[in-house]
């Protein structure tokens, strides 16, 4: 199996191109030769030609900094998940979040959306978030290189969770999918039985300790439908994960 590299530019057959500098680092970094084989993804899955496969291409020249390859045969490879699941996560803490979006986006998410909530430990001004915004989005890009995903999912910026409901469009509007919170409150129902239709799914999740009950009520009344995973307690980067398997197995 050829290394894959995630390449930020249009990527065309015939074509002869110098890499994005983070990616011609990383056939570097690898020590690749000229005449050697990688394949090229830009992980836009805009519909365009080309944005939803991956490309052969062959390492022409290395220089200091620079990696000229020339773009081979196109290959209209789909490994994304059968249904678009969105999770909106309370982030936890300290190395968690990011194992969470490495993990996630191996599973197929198409979008993870950072939130603070009322019991959130993790707190970043602006410039940290900018800062840990970038490191995520690095996290799912390298993710999709290693586990065959053409298109990377989206990394939204952090969000306040009530200034984010506050933002969706009303629980009528199908268009956005159906909601899901996941919920420790009695009268839930079974994760299974709510992902039973098809169509887009977005789930709520909290970070440790949970969401407050008026957070909860609040998700409620934006349209989303409690559910829970079962009789046992998750940790805050397990749930969502447990979620994204649960129906990635019922798709299969």
């Amino acid at each position: 199996m050829t290394a894959r590299f995630y390449a930020d530019i249009a990527l065309a057959s015939g074509a002869s191109v110098s890499l994005p500098e983070q990616t011609a680092r990383h056939v570097q970094v690898l020590r690749l030769q000229p005449g050697d084989r990688i394949t090229l993804f830009n992980g836009m899955g805009d519909g365009q030609p080309g944005s939803e496969g991956e490309f052969e291409a062959t390492v022409e020249r290395m220089g200091r900094s620079e990696v000229q390859v020339t773009i081979g045969a196109y290959s209209a490879t789909g490994r994304e998940a059968g249904r678009a699941i969105h999770l909106a996560v309370g982030m936890p803490a300290n190395e968690r979040m990011d194992w969470l979006i490495e993990k996630a986006t191996e599973l197929g998410a198409a979008s993870i959306q950072p939130l603070l909530s009322e019991r959130s430990v993790l707190r970043l001004s602006a410039e940290r978030a900018e800062k840990k915004l970038a490191h995520w989005r690095g996290i799912a890009t390298a993710a999709c290189e290693q586990c065959g995903r053409n298109r990377v999912p989206l990394i939204h910026k952090v969000a306040n969770l009530a200034d984010w409901l506050r933002g969706l469009a009303g629980p009528g509007d199908t268009a956005v999918g159906s909601r899901l919170l996941l919920s420790l409150h009695d009268g839930t129902r079974p994760l299974i039985e709510a992902v039973a239709s098809s169509g887009a799914l977005t789930f709520l999740s909290g970070p440790e300790g949970g969401l407050s009950t008026a957070e909860e009520a609040a998700a409620v009344a934006c349209g989303f439908a409690p559910v829970t995973l079962g009789p046992r307690v998750l940790r805050a980067e397990t749930a969502p994960l447990a979620v994204l398997a649960a129906v990635l197995l019922q798709i299969a």
